[in-house]
C-alpha cells in the first residue's frame, strides 16, 4: 500500500497571534456577558510591550479594556520581569469604535425571512466543516496530537514540574498513512520557549516528560525522528520575540490542513458573523454525521450572503466512505430538514445560535464547567468536548429523519 505523509502544526496559548486571539475573545465573552445582543468585531494586535485592540462593538455593556487584556496576559503567563512582555507592565491601547450602521441594516433583521424576528449572515463567505474516524475525537490526527503536545506543554508550565518553561511554543507532527489510515508519527518538531540552560537538559526533558507522555507509543519507533528546539535556543519569545494580530493561526484553529477551509477568522467575533457560527455548525453536522454510521470522512460546506438568513448553499462530500444504502445526496437533503428552533429554519443563523447557545455560553453562569469564546482561541476550536458543537446530540434525530424517509 502507498506510504503518504501529512504534517500540521499547533501552537501554544502563548504564541504571539493565539495571544491577540484570546484578547480578542476575551472581548467577546465581556460583551456577551452583560448584554447577549451585542455585535463584536474585535482585532488585537501586539508586539514588545505593547498591546492594541481595536474593531467596531454594538453593546450596552460598558468593558473596562485594560482589566482584561492584562487578566488574560496574566492568565496565559506573562508575568516573568525582563521578557520584553509583561501583564502589569505592557502598554494597552483601545482603539474600538462603533459597529457600522450599514451592516446592522443586513444583521438585525431578515426582511426576506419567515420569521419576523430573524437575522441575516453578519457576512457572505463560505465556511466548511469536517469529522472523520482517525481519533475519537473524530478529528484528524495530526492536528489532534499536535494539540495534545501544547496542552501538555501548558500543563507543565502551570503544574511547576518544568518551571523553566516559558508561554511560547509550537508542534508539529507527521503521521505516516497507509491509505487513509494513520499508522505511525514519522516526525515531531516541538519548540519551546525556557529559561537561558543547557539544550541538552531541555531535549531530555521535553522528550521524556512531554512528548513521550502525550503520543501513544504504538505510534513511535525507533524511526521516529525528534526535532526539539531545532536551532538549540528558544529564549527570546512571544510578542517580544515576534508581533502578533487576531486571526493568523485559522489553520491550527481548524484542521490543520488536513480538511478545507473558507478563509475566515473566528476570534473577536460575535456568533451572528457566520465566518464563526457556521463553521461551528458545520462542525457539528458533519461529526453527527461520521456518528451516525454514515460515512468514514465527512466534509461539509456552508455559504452565506451578508444579512440574508437562508444558506446559499449547502453541500456534503464523503469521499466514497459512506456507509449502504447512504449518499452524499441524502445526507444533504437530511441535513435540510433538521428540527426548527423557535420558528426559525436550519442552518440560519438564528438557528445556529439557538440550537448551541452561542449568544451566552454556559461558562458565563458555570466558570467551573461551562465554555467561553476565550477558550476556543488556544487549543483548537474543534475535538474538544466542552463546546457545544462538538455535542452528538443529533445523531438519533438524523436516523429518525432518515428511518421516516425510508419508510415514505
Amino acid at each position: 500500500m502507498e506510504r503518504k505523509l501529512f504534517t500540521s502544526e499547533s501552537v501554544s496559548m502563548g504564541h504571539p497571534d493565539k495571544v491577540a486571539d484570546q484578547i480578542s475573545d476575551a472581548i467577546v465573552d465581556a460583551c456577551l456577558r452583560e448584554d447577549s445582543s451585542s455585535r463584536v468585531a474585535c482585532e488585537t494586535f501586539v508586539t514588545t510591550g505593547t498591546v492594541i485592540v481595536g474593531g467596531e462593538i454594538r453593546t450596552k455593556a460598558w468593558v473596562d479594556v485594560q482589566q482584561e487584556v492584562r487578566t488574560v496576559l496574566r492568565e496565559i503567563g506573562y508575568v516573568h520581569a525582563g521578557m520584553g512582555f509583561e501583564a502589569d507592565g505592557c502598554g494597552v491601547h483601545s482603539l474600538i469604535h462603533g459597529q457600522s450602521a450599514d451592516i446592522a441594516i443586513g444583521v438585525d433583521a431578515d426582511s426576506e425571512a419567515k420569521a419576523e424576528s430573524s437575522i441575516g449572515a453578519g457576512d457572505q463567505g463560505m465556511m466548511f466543516g469536517y469529522a472523520c474516524r482517525e481519533t475519537e475525537t473524530l478529528m484528524p490526527a495530526p492536528i489532534h496530537w499536535a494539540h495534545r503536545l501544547v496542552e501538555r506543554q501548558a500543563e507543565l508550565r502551570a503544574s511547576g514540574e518544568m518551571p523553566w518553561l516559558r508561554p511560547d511554543a509550537k508542534a508539529q507532527v507527521t503521521f505516516e498513512y497507509h491509505g487513509v489510515k494513520p499508522v505511525a508519527v514519522a516526525a515531531v518538531v516541538l519548540s519551546t520557549q525556557t529559561e537561558d540552560m543547557a539544550i541538552e537538559q531541555i531535549r531530555a526533558e521535553v522528550e521524556e516528560h512531554l512528548i513521550r507522555a502525550v503520543l501513544p507509543a504504538a505510534y513511535l519507533s525507533a524511526d521516529t525522528a525528534f526535532h526539539i528546539n531545532p536551532t538549540g535556543k528558544f529564549v527570546i519569545g512571544g510578542p517580544h520575540g515576534d508581533a502578533g494580530l487576531t486571526g493568523r493561526k485559522i489553520i491550527v484553529d481548524t484542521y490543520g490542513g488536513y480538511a478545507r477551509h473558507g478563509g475566515g477568522a473566528f476570534s473577536g467575533k460575535d456568533a451572528t458573523k457566520v465566518d464563526r457560527s457556521a463553521a461551528y455548525a458545520a462542525r457539528w453536522l458533519a461529526k453527527n454525521v461520521v456518528e451516525a454510521g454514515w460515512a468514514e470522512r465527512c466534509e461539509v460546506q456552508l455559504a452565506y450572503a451578508i444579512g440574508v438568513a437562508e444558506p446559499l448553499s449547502l453541500r456534503v462530500e464523503t469521499f466514497g466512505s459512506t456507509a449502504a444504502g447512504i449518499d452524499d445526496g441524502t445526507i444533504e437533503n437530511h441535513l435540510r430538514h433538521l428540527h426548527s428552533w423557535q420558528g426559525h429554519a436550519p442552518l440560519t443563523p438564528d438557528w445556529i445560535i439557538g440550537r448551541l447557545g452561542l449568544q451566552t455560553p454556559s461558562g458565563y453562569q458555570d466558570p467551573a464547567h461551562g465554555w467561553t469564546y476565550r477558550q476556543t482561541a488556544y487549543h483548537g476550536h474543534f475535538g474538544r468536548d466542552l463546546f457545544p458543537w462538538e455535542s452528538l446530540d443529533l445523531v438519533e434525530e438524523l436516523q429518525a429523519l432518515h428511518c421516516a424517509g425510508a419508510s415514505a
